[in-house]
């Protein structure tokens, strides 16, 4: 087995990191703040974790850059657990490693811009484009789902381009609609239900990223990649009417 120093290249050499959380959970950082090695990194180990099947492990989660592991302590224990993730954090250079099996590339239909994206051309200045240089360069190319958080089924997809690095607003918008596509630092957000945001609201989608009656209530997944597709708001009416749940999105498994 490589040594840790040989085995893992972050690039921060304060990282990865291993923390205890509560008496029954810990916590592998990738990094400090969202990177998108780090993140890479955070699902592929979360990915050989829930491989290696330990018993007494109750949950796994990956956020932006961590992942976080909880334990039964009446099956395990923190000592045996510690143990188990530091030979695993050693046994590769997670920082390289390939993203997860199972994952899905979805389509989301998306209006931009007019009232369905009121904030279009605000956050396009921002980033230093005219709305229509942002819309292309935001449907060019799908972005990965990096974690599900802070609401059910709600993902933070990135990272874009270091001119997409807005801020958010210093005030918040009282609502914006379910299926709402917002930005904002080098992230994307579909909004699965109605909600106050800082984020500025640039399109509009049929989506629905919480499905609490489905057998799958998130059809994201962290890793997932979303490519969203431009069309015009009377397409995506009749695609909400027609396909409540999806709104003519779709999803193939990536190879």
């Amino acid at each position: 087995m490589p040594d840790a120093e040989t085995a893992i290249r972050s690039p921060d050499a304060a990282y990865p990191r291993l923390a205890t959380m509560g008496l029954t959970g810990l916590l592998v950082s990738f990094a400090g703040r969202l990177d998108e090695r780090a993140n890479r990194a955070a699902l592929a180990f979360r990915a050989a974790v829930e491989a290696e099947g330990w018993a007494g492990i109750e949950e796994t989660a990956a956020s932006l850059a961590s992942v976080f592991l909880r334990f039964d302590p009446y099956e395990t224990d923190l000592a045996a657990i510690e143990a188990r993730l530091r030979a695993l954090l050693n046994s590769r250079d997670w920082y390289a490693a390939g993203l997860p099996a199972g994952r899905r590339l979805w389509r989301i239909p998306t209006v931009f811009g007019g009232e369905d994206g009121p904030q279009l051309a605000e956050a396009a200045a921002l980033a230093g484009r005219t709305p229509e240089e942002a819309v292309a360069e935001l449907t060019a190319a799908p972005v990965r789902v990096l974690t599900i958080g802070f609401a059910p089924g709600l993902p933070y997809m990135g990272t874009l381009p270091a001119h997409w690095d807005i801020p958010r607003q210093t005030g918040v918008t009282p609502r914006i609609p379910a299926g709402a596509l917002v930005v904002a630092v080098r992230q994307l957000i579909v909004f699965p239900t109605a909600t106050p945001t800082g984020w500025r609201h640039i399109g509009q989608t049929g989506f629905r990223g919480f499905r609490p009656q489905a057998a799958e209530p998130f059809p994201l997944r962290s890793g997932d990649e979303v490519l969203f597709v431009p069309i015009a708001a009377e397409a995506l009416a009749d695609l909400s009417v027609a396909d409540p749940d999806n709104g003519g999105a779709v999803a193939e498994a990536i190879p």
